[in-house]
Order: C-alpha cells, then sequence, then structure tokens
C-alpha cells in the first residue's frame, strides 16, 4: 500500500464498499458524538468522512487533533446508514472507519477558521494567504483560473496562434504607467523596465516575420490599486496578428472568448459572435462610458432642443450661455412614483450633486416641477422622443457633457438596479470602436493622443496631413463585457513616415521620436507587415466568470492596496552592502512631523 494514499479525498463511493483505503489530507472538521468521533478529512480534491468508536485505542489520538493538522488514515470502507448519508458531497454515501492513524504536520490554533465562508479583514487573508487558499470558494476560484488559462492557450492554438515569451527584463515603455525599474549592477547607475505589456516585443515579432502570437504574458505596472485591477503585476492574453484589418482581429478572438465563456459560466448565456460594435462617441452619448454594461437596457438621450428657450429657466439659462452645455435625459421605466424619484433626488446629492430633476407620468400627464414649467406640449413630444409610459420617469443631466459624464452614467447604473432592469445570468460582450486620435488638453490647449499613439489612423496619413486633429479617428478598440474592460487594441502604425507625422501633430520632433521609440521605428523601416492584435485581461476575465467583484479573489497570492505583499513581507528594506554592489545610494522622503520611524 502507498505510503501517504490509496484515494485521494473525493474519490471513494459506495461500490468501493469493503475496500481498506488509505487517505491523507488535512483535518477539515471534527465532531463528537459521545461513542462516535466524526472527521471530516479534505485534500485538493474533496472531503470524506472518517469515524472511529470510543473504544478504540487511537480515539485520545484523534480526538487531540486540532483543526488543519495533517494526517493519515487507513482503514476499512463502509456505507453509511441511511439516515446519515449527506447528498451534497460526493463521497456522501460512505466513510472510513479509522484503524491507522499518523500525524504526519501539526497545526498550530489557527488565526481564522478555514471551514467556512464567513469574512474576514483582507490585510488578515493575505497575511495567512497559505490559509486562505484552503477556503472553498477561493480554492476553487484559482482552479478556475488555470483552467480558464488551460482553454484559452488551447483553444488559441487551435486558431492557428504560436506561443512565444517576450523579455521580462527590459527598457523603460511608452505605456502610460509607471515603470517598475530593476538596478544593473554591471552597468552602474543603468536600469532595467519591467514590461508594462510586451506590446513593443510582439509588433517586433511581426516585423521577424511570425504571424500569429500569443502569449499569457506577466505585466508589471507601478500604479493604484482598484478592485479590478490588481497593483503591480496582471496576466493578460497578449497576442497579435500580421496582414489584418480591424475585422480579421475581431473574428480571430471573439470564439476565443466566447467559448471561454460558455465552457465556464455554466448556465449564463453568452453574446455571440459576432459581437455587437458601438462608436466611441455613440457609446458615450448613450450610455455615459466607452465601458457600457448592455444588461442594462437603459438609454441616454440628449434632449437639449426640448428645453431650449422653454419655461423651465435652470435647463434653459444653462444652454443659453454655454453653446458647448446640454441636456440628457435618463428614462425609468417603472419608476414613475414621487416617492422614488425623491429618493434618486436624494441619491444625487449624496453623490455631491445639488439634485436630480426629474419628470413622471401618470395617466396623460407628466407630474414634477420640470413638467410644470416646461409645459404640456414639450413635456409630450419629451415622452414621445423617449417612448416612455404611464408608470414611467424620466431623470435629467445639464451643463458640459464632459463634466457631468461620469454622474450620468452612475445614475444609469442605478436607477437600471433599482428598478430590477438589468437583466442577471449573462454575460453581454460589445466592442467600442472608433476612438479619438487625439484630445486637446483643457488646461494646456494643446493636442495630445488620447489613448494610444501608436494605433493606425482612419484615412491614414492622407488623414494626418488634412483633417482637424480633432476629428480623426484611429483603428483602436476595446473588448467590454457586462460593463468591464477586457482589453484594448488596436490596428498598429507600421509606416515610419506616418509615425512621424502622428506624433508631430502631438508635439514631439522627429529626434523625440527617434530617441524615445527607436528600436520599433527602426525596425518598421526594413519592411513591417500591416498587423494588429489586443490583450484581453485573465484576471477580469476569471474575475467576472467566479462572479467576484474584487480582483484579489482570483489571484492565488495578491498585493494588499498599498501594494504590500503581506505574506512575504515585500517590499523591504535590503542590506547596504547589496546598496552598494548595485551603485545605489537611498534618499528617503522628509519625514512627516510626529511621525516616528518604524
Amino acid at each position: 500500500m502507498h505510503l501517504y494514499r490509496t484515494h485521494n479525498c473525493s474519490a471513494l463511493r459506495s461500490h468501493d464498499e469493503g475496500k481498506t483505503v488509505r487517505l491523507s489530507g488535512w483535518v477539515h472538521r471534527k465532531r463528537d458524538h459521545g461513542q462516535l468521533l466524526f472527521i471530516d478529512l479534505r485534500d485538493h480534491f474533496g472531503v470524506t468522512q472518517c469515524v472511529i468508536d470510543v473504544a478504540s485505542p487511537l480515539f485520545k489520538q484523534a480526538d487531540g487533533l486540532r483543526l488543519e493538522s495533517v494526517v493519515t488514515v487507513t482503514g476499512k470502507l463502509v456505507r453509511r446508514s441511511p439516515d446519515t448519508v449527506n447528498p451534497k458531497l460526493p463521497t456522501g454515501e460512505v466513510e472510513v472507519q479509522i484503524g491507522e492513524l499518523a500525524i504526519q504536520s501539526d497545526a498550530e490554533p489557527l488565526p481564522f477558521p478555514v471551514n467556512t465562508e464567513a469574512e474576514y479583514p483582507e490585510d488578515m487573508r493575505l497575511k495567512y494567504r497559505f490559509l486562505d487558499l484552503r477556503r472553498e470558494s477561493v480554492h476553487a476560484n484559482i482552479m478556475l483560473r488555470a483552467q480558464v488559462i488551460a482553454s484559452i492557450r488551447r483553444r488559441m492554438i487551435e486558431a492557428g496562434f504560436t506561443e512565444f515569451q517576450t523579455p521580462i527584463l527590459t527598457a523603460s515603455s511608452p505605456e502610460g504607467a509607471r515603470d517598475y525599474l530593476v538596478p544593473s549592477r554591471l552597468h552602474p547607475g543603468e536600469f532595467y523596465a519591467l514590461p508594462q505589456a510586451p506590446q513593443q516585443f510582439k509588433q517586433l515579432l511581426m516585423v521577424a516575420g511570425f504571424d500569429r502570437y500569443f502569449q499569457i504574458a506577466p505585466c508589471f505596472r507601478d500604479e493604484a490599486s482598484r478592485a479590478d485591477r490588481s497593483p503591480g503585476e496582471f496576466y493578460q492574453l497578449d497576442f497579435e496578428m500580421s496582414f489584418v484589418t480591424q475585422d480579421d482581429v475581431f473574428t480571430a478572438i471573439e470564439p476565443v472568448l466566447a467559448g471561454v465563456f460558455e465552457e465556464f459560466g455554466g448556465d449564463r448565456a453568452v453574446t455571440k459572435p459576432p459581437f455587437p460594435r458601438i462608436a466611441y462617441d455613440d457609446a458615450l452619448a448613450k450610455y455615459g462610458t466607452d465601458k457600457p454594461d448592455l444588461r442594462n437596457p437603459i438609454v441616454m438621450s440628449d434632449v437639449t432642443e426640448i428645453f431650449r428657450g422653454s419655461g423651465f429657466k435652470l435647463f434653459a439659462n444653462i444652454i443659453a450661455k454655454d453653446t458647448a452645455a446640454r441636456v440628457w435625459a435618463i428614462p425609468a421605466p417603472g419608476g414613475g412614483n414621487r416617492a422614488f424619484c425623491d429618493r434618486m433626488n436624494s441619491w444625487a446629492q449624496d453623490e455631491g450633486q445639488p439634485g436630480m430633476g426629474y419628470i413622471f407620468f401618470r395617466g396623460a400627464e407628466g407630474a414634477g416641477p420640470i413638467a410644470t414649467n416646461l409645459g404640456s406640449d414639450r413635456t409630450e413630444a419629451l415622452r414621445a422622443q423617449l417612448d416612455l409610459k404611464d408608470g414611467d420617469a424620466v431623470f435629467f443631466v445639464a451643463g458640459r457633457p464632459e463634466t457631468f459624464r461620469p454622474f450620468a452614467a452612475a445614475a444609469r447604473l442605478k436607477l437600471g438596479h433599482d428598478l430590477k432592469l438589468v437583466r442577471d445570468g449573462v454575460f453581454e460582450f460589445c466592442w467600442i470602436v472608433d476612438f479619438p486620435m487625439y484630445e486637446r488638453n483643457e488646461e494646456t490647449g494643446k493636442i495630445e493622443f488620447s489613448h494610444n499613439p501608436f494605433s493606425m489612423p482612419q484615412g491614414g496619413l492622407t488623414a494626418l496631413e488634412s483633417q482637424d486633429p480633432l476629428t480623426i479617428k484611429a483603428f483602436q478598440y476595446d473588448i467590454v463585457c457586462n460593463g468591464v474592460e477586457l482589453s484594448s487594441g488596436a490596428i498598429r502604425n507600421h509606416r515610419p513616415d506616418i509615425m512621424y507625422k502622428a506624433f508631430a501633430i502631438a508635439g514631439y520632433s522627429a529626434a523625440d521620436v527617434e530617441s524615445r521609440f527607436g528600436g520599433m521605428l527602426n525596425a518598421f523601416k526594413y519592411g513591417s507587415p500591416p498587423h494588429g492584435g489586443s490583450a484581453p485581461g485573465i484576471d477580469r476575465i476569471v474575475m467576472l466568470l467566479a462572479d467576484t467583484p474584487n480582483i484579489r479573489e482570483v489571484v492565488a497570492f495578491p498585493m494588499n492596496q498599498q501594494a504590500q505583499d503581506l505574506l512575504m513581507q515585500a517590499p523591504a528594506p535590503v542590506p547596504p552592502e547589496r546598496l552598494r554592489e548595485l551603485h545605489i545610494r537611498v534618499v528617503l522622503p522628509p519625514q512627516k512631523e510626529g511621525k516616528k520611524p518604524g
């Protein structure tokens, strides 16, 4: 018999009755029923109930076991009596009568129990992450992550992509976030950077003649934590393709994403390819965001002209004084009563707004102060434009869209949830396309890249030379699922002449371009294929499939929100001699008054 186990703790069934078996695992639970002691033994695979009689010479040893001690039990497998069968366990019809017991490792008293899904402070969970990972839900999330990655890898290979690895120690990149820097011992005063993304390398692979690349790529960015973004590092499905249009990229990746979500989404419906495409400008106008949650059916509308010159002077004056000002309407199907409207108004005030105007419809008339001042004809025109019915309401925001848009988007989401309009049990995908190539910096008045400087402008060099830069769109796209941006991507600017001109519009000289992006630019001068790709985030995909709002629930060893690894105690000081080796001197920031060194 094997030293530790003949079966795992999920393998035994009633047809194994009578066998002498050996199991190893953690003591998950203990239940003392007087004459009998029950021990639930857990390993990676599952749980098996073991039982020992008070008359057994091993009873005292078994009774003294602490939870999470690691033991090996040997004994006869028997059927449970019908009244003790546990249908929730795959092994619930059987139990092991303990004949031998070996303690492999005693556990000290636990900082928190792992046999419950109760909530505990995040810092405690991260400090003892090895214990937290034993909890059923977290363990399942990490296994889900592994299975999702394996599925993605298989699907990408079947789609004709080849997996390549790109460097981890590299040069600083223009991705937009701060780099993590690594000092060079051999080159004093010089630094490597950990890659924010394999962007330049994957493009260079296309220039080198490889056709379809992918990688489950680690990325490193020194940026703040959010619920949907890990500080420090994350993983993405990085891919790139040669001789492709935007449509080709969509056609290649949609079956992969849809297939993964169908495979692991349970009975949740998934958008069938081709995914809907929404222009960036339309997304902002209809949903207030470029990451719309299409499970929510509410669509906003511009109703500026209905209020222009109207008797509702607050909005009429805003429009008259500022030609850039607009009035947006946010429909609320089923929200047509004063109590609900007043609650929304109070919520708006809690969000830092002066309030939120509304009209609600009962019978043939619109009710509320706005309807009274707007007049029946304009109120009816509004009702017809928005297709509102008796029992519906509509809320309004006014001003410059770039100022009120985030609040309008939040209001749309709140209305959808409060009125129970958001569809559950679905994954709604869409592409956001036609991003602007440039934007104007409000503070400096200068033209800047709006997002990705390496995207191909729609219209190419002709557009750059003849159009107002603020009207130029890029072959740039995001893929969004349930309001979560999974990735950005683009058809790349692969021509040096277009690159020089694109950067010149944003204020970069040719010398600037050559000094900052010389490696890739030089490669393009020797023949580069048209190419494009994207990089859906692995962490966010698993977060959606696991139905958790916090990305740290799907990462095995995450940092906390302050970018600290509490388990391994990183970051940490290093000995002075190590700093001397690296030719580094630490200059700490001035200490705040009253703060003592730790």
